[in-house]
């Protein structure tokens, strides 16, 4: 069976303005997001759908303050397998899947296989974490943990330019 390629669709500018504006108060409503927009408000509730239905947009949440929860730990953990044979990754994925401290996994190039990032209570939750939840399942060879003292940058924005769906149109900045 031939499978065809599909060009992603190209944002234009009015895309572009209601997807960063989105991002940055995901609460509005749809008058208020029309006239920030410059748009009416049928019009801009049929891009928001279309853009919904293509995937631009996943989903919409309320970001909380990790500290005032109590989570006053955040480490980002390099895991090493022993061996990346598909039963230990799938198993080792299967249970990152579950945890419900771990906020993000990825597969990564380098000395190590994954990366997580965690969000802990305490260094006491942090040994319960690495000994009782994550050193053992099964196939995992070696763990470095780092503990974030300080944020410099914290974002869920993603940089956009109108006209384009990707970065490879972006010019790098100068300064």
């Amino acid at each position: 069976m031939v499978q065809s390629f599909q060009q992603p669709e190209t944002l234009d500018e009015l895309d572009t303005a209601l997807l960063r504006t989105l991002q940055q108060d995901g609460r509005l409503s749809n008058a208020d997001l029309a006239r920030t927009i410059h748009l009416s408000p049928p019009a801009t509730h049929t891009r928001l759908r279309r853009l919904e239905q293509l995937g631009y947009i996943r989903q919409y949440t309320a970001l909380l303050d990790r500290e005032k929860i109590g989570y006053d730990l955040l480490c980002f953990i390099f895991v090493s397998l022993q061996a990346l044979q598909a039963e230990h990754v799938e198993k080792f994925r299967e249970r990152i899947r579950h945890l419900p401290e771990v906020l993000e996994c990825y597969y990564i190039t380098g000395e190590y296989d994954y990366l997580l990032k965690v969000v802990l209570r305490d260094r006491k939750d942090l040994e319960r974490f690495a000994i009782d939840r994550l050193i053992s399942i099964p196939g995992v060879a070696r763990v470095q943990t780092s503990v974030v003292v300080s944020e410099t940058k914290w974002t869920t924005a993603l940089p956009l330019e109108a006209g384009s769906s990707s970065l490879s149109d972006v010019s790098p900045i100068e300064g």
